[in-house]
């Protein structure tokens, strides 16, 4: 099977990736880094503008010389390795294994999602290498006797429904009926929500877990359907998530609240394929940029970003397009700060900085497992605009981040 690769490279440098020894007083010509990206499959349509968003901050380091490096108090350009997966596991892990074993990159970076960054944790753990594990959120990543990964983008999914669970509390929404993908990032959200909804004395009248392939959710609408649930919430990845609305939809059913989870990350892509009325008053998680924060401390504010970032790639800017450049600046800050190169050195770096930085997705804040958790989701609703041609991703949850009121019941 051939392999696509892609190297990104500052013209001053050409040599090929490799470590420098610890406590070598000579510094590397350039500083490695590897990484996976989905360029075909299920998973292509968000690990595609994250990878995006990592070249972008290469490409922006390297403009300025490189990246500082603390270790060896200079500027060194940063050359990226990257394969592609083809949304394949199985394909990942053997390409995972040869950034560490063959290319011994200095810097290791999971692909999207935590389907494609399951491999990558495990190999790396296999091989002391520190993981910047950009997206996958699923909680089993984060355990006490693992110190080789840190999570640069996103809390971990247990936490993202917390702002949803008040919400539904909030509103006095008693029937809730679930169903989610049968992976660690929906299974996470599930038990969080049912957990949530029970400490207020809820019980869901439905929670069904689907294979994260089900393209199809005909079934399972009738199903939920028949227990006159008051909201409905969908756990899935962006593919799930537009083949339930398009369901939805051509069934005719209607549902008082419909929630699914990519509309607030990928709104162009969904509203492609699913349209604005299939779209219109349902719920999502917000994240930036639709989130904005630019009073930072360290790297660009959500403005900066996007009128940098879209000088190189012309559009809207979504939201794995900024948890690629932020996983970039959480490299550069673990650079920034070590003392070496050994990877526990730069994972020692980042926990010393946590809860001191704000960045364009809020406080970079780590547990002692190396998940993140300085950041929360509001909870957001798609509005229809004038002239019914597309949707606004309004905020609507927790009421200081609110920025229009939730219409519930939807028309």
């Amino acid at each position: 099977m051939a392999l696509a690769s892609f190297a990104l490279v500052s013209a001053a440098c050409g040599s090929s990736a490799s470590s420098a020894p610890t406590g070598s007083s000579s510094a590397p010509k350039d500083i490695t880094v590897g990484t996976l990206y989905a360029g075909t499959g299920p998973f292509a349509d968000q690990s595609l503008p994250e990878y995006n968003g990592l070249k972008f901050w290469v490409s922006h380091e390297n403009a300025k010389g490189g990246v500082y490096v603390a270790a060896y108090k200079k500027r060194i350009p940063v050359k990226l390795i990257a394969y592609n997966d083809q949304s394949s596991p199985a394909t990942a892990a053997t390409l995972y294994d040869q950034l560490i074993t063959q290319n011994k990159v200095n810097i290791f970076v999971a692909d999207f999602g935590s389907v494609l960054t399951a491999p990558a944790a495990t190999i790396a753990q296999e091989h002391h290498v520190l993981l910047f594990d950009q997206s996958g959120t699923g909680t089993n990543f984060f355990t006490p006797n693992n110190p080789y990964i840190v999570l640069a983008d996103l809390p971990t999914s247990g936490l993202w429904p917390k702002p949803l669970v008040s919400f539904l509390v909030q509103k006095k929404i008693s029937k809730v009926a679930l169903v989610y993908g049968s992976n660690d990032f929906d299974g996470s959200q599930d038990t969080t929500i049912v957990n949530g909804l029970k400490a207020a004395g809820i019980t869901p009248v439905y929670n069904q877990a689907v294979p994260t392939t089900t393209s199809a959710y005909g079934t399972t609408i009738s199903a939920i359907a028949a227990t006159h649930p008051q909201a409905v919430i969908e756990l899935g990845y962006a593919n799930n998530d537009i083949a339930f609305l398009s369901n939805l939809q051509s069934s005719g059913t209607h549902f008082n609240m419909v929630f699914t989870v990519f509309p607030g990350q990928l709104q162009q892509l969904l509203e492609k394929n699913v349209g604005e009325a299939g779209m219109a008053y349902t719920y999502t998680y917000a994240a930036p940029p639709l989130v904005s924060y630019n009073s930072v401390n360290f790297g660009m504010g959500t403005t900066a970003f996007e009128a940098a970032f879209q000088k190189q790639y012309p559009g809207p800017v979504n939201a794995p397009e900024v948890y690629g450049y932020h996983t970039g600046l959480t490299i550069q800050l673990a650079l920034n700060h070590a003392s070496s190169l050994a990877q526990l050195s730069l994972r020692s770096a980042l926990m010393a900085q946590s809860g001191k930085v704000t960045t364009l997705e809020g406080l970079f804040k780590l547990n002692s497992q190396g998940a993140q958790v300085g950041e929360l989701l509001p909870v957001a609703q798609l509005m229809p605009t004038q002239g019914n041609t597309n949707t606004s991703v309004q905020i609507v949850y927790p009421a200081t981040q609110a920025t229009t009121k939730a219409v519930y019941p939807a028309p």
